[in-house]
């Protein structure tokens, strides 16, 4: 057991050096979201559903690092990535329409300029609503009508339509 350690201890300081580095930037990534979160006023939940997208990001780049501190030659590399991805294509080609609502909810956490509590007008030529926020979420947004009725709206369908902001904080009346 002690040789192991011995004949492995540039790679296995290497290794403790990233997961150092890593939960490092892993909680100032976690700050900076909090901080952005609190200044633009976004729900708690939002805020770590994003911070939980940047936690899987970091372990993914750490993975690819972490290969090249063990040794797998990139050749190795290429060919274990380009089958993932070909089947990872496949498999999002299916998907598509999910991963494009996850990719506008977390665009929405950054630049949506309403909130929680807004009245607003989706201009729709086929199906115009005109609702309160009730919740923003990681795939839709929670609209409630007038007459009570709970609609849900695609993330990414509400940043390809015109919106307009009827009444701020509608829930304050």
């Amino acid at each position: 057991m002690e040789t192991f350690f011995l004949k492995h201890q540039p790679e296995i300081i290497n290794t403790v050096i990233l997961f150092g580095i890593l939960f490092i930037i892993n909680i100032i990534f976690k700050i900076i979201l909090r901080r952005i979160g609190k200044r633009s006023n976004i729900i708690v939940a939002r805020v770590k559903l994003i911070e939980r997208y940047a936690t899987v990001a970091l372990f993914l780049i750490g993975s690819l690092i972490e290969s090249f501190i063990l040794g797998i030659e990139i050749e190795q590399l290429v060919i274990l990535f380009s089958s993932f991805f070909a089947i990872l294509g496949i498999a999002l080609f299916a998907i598509w329409s999910i991963l494009s609502n996850i990719t506008s909810g977390i665009i929405m956490f950054f630049s949506f300029p309403y909130k929680v509590g807004d009245k607003i007008k989706i201009h729709d030529k086929d199906f115009p609503i005109e609702a309160i926020i009730e919740d923003i979420r990681a795939f839709q947004l929670h609209l409630r009508l007038e007459n009570g009725d709970l609609v849900t709206y695609p993330n990414n369908l509400i940043l390809q339509k015109a919106v307009t902001l009827v009444q701020k904080d509608a829930f304050a009346k």
